[in-house]
């Protein structure tokens, strides 16, 4: 039996998956050539963007309450999901030695939080559930690719890797209210498509120069 939200959702995230060539960081994070100076700046910059897309995110959910619960849902679940991952980011950066006092966040990470803040002011929520859901896929994978080099590679505990191996677990209630949140828009005629995969497209824009930016830091 074919469910459309979910048939839509894996021919999203498929159609806008990355070129496996694309991130110029992670894989030589991966072979355990990156510098610790790198993996500080990665630290620091998710302590930027970590909390804007928590706020983008309940921004979302609040728009979205009224007209759109099921999105809402998705949303507030992102939101919640955001604080705890801030909250293992700290042994990471500390793992890291990263000094934050001292630090400049770089633009070409930033312009990926800026982006979402801007679906969150001018998007329809449910296009950024299906958008969004793609992106994660990359992101997820990034971070499980990370997660088992820290420990082969660098030496980091498993509390220090936290921060990673929480986005990269499969989250099958977050799954569940996407699927949720899309099939409920595309019943009331208000998800669209082309609009989304162009969020989606620029989404995984964003994803990979902030990875690019990153392979650059000294």
């Amino acid at each position: 039996m074919t469910h459309p939200a979910r048939d839509l959702l894996r021919t999203t995230t498929a159609a806008l998956a990355p070129d496996p060539g694309a991130n110029p960081l992670v894989p030589r994070i991966a072979a355990g050539t990156a510098p610790r100076a790198t993996l500080a700046a990665l630290a620091l910059e998710q302590t930027w963007v970590i909390p804007a897309d928590r706020r983008a995110f309940e921004h979302l959910a609040v728009r979205a309450e009224a007209a759109d619960p099921e999105a809402a849902a998705f949303f507030t679940t992102l939101a919640q999901g955001e604080a705890l991952a801030g909250e293992r980011l700290v042994a990471f950066a500390q793992a890291c030695g990263a000094e934050e006092a001292s630090y400049e966040p770089l633009h070409g990470c930033q312009a990926y939080p800026a982006y979402v803040a801007w679906l969150a002011l001018n998007a329809a929520p449910a296009d950024v559930v299906l958008a969004l859901t793609a992106n994660f896929s990359t992101w997820g994978g990034y971070c499980a690719t990370i997660a088992t080099a820290l420990r082969e590679h660098y030496g980091f505990t498993d509390e220090s890797c936290a921060f990673f191996d929480f986005f990269a677990q499969p989250s099958p209630d977050l799954d569940r209210l996407a699927a949720t949140a899309v099939e409920a828009a595309l019943d009331a005629g208000r998800l669209d498509e082309q609009r989304a995969r162009t969020y989606g497209r620029l989404l995984q824009a964003y994803e990979a120069l902030f990875w690019s930016a990153l392979s650059e830091t000294p």
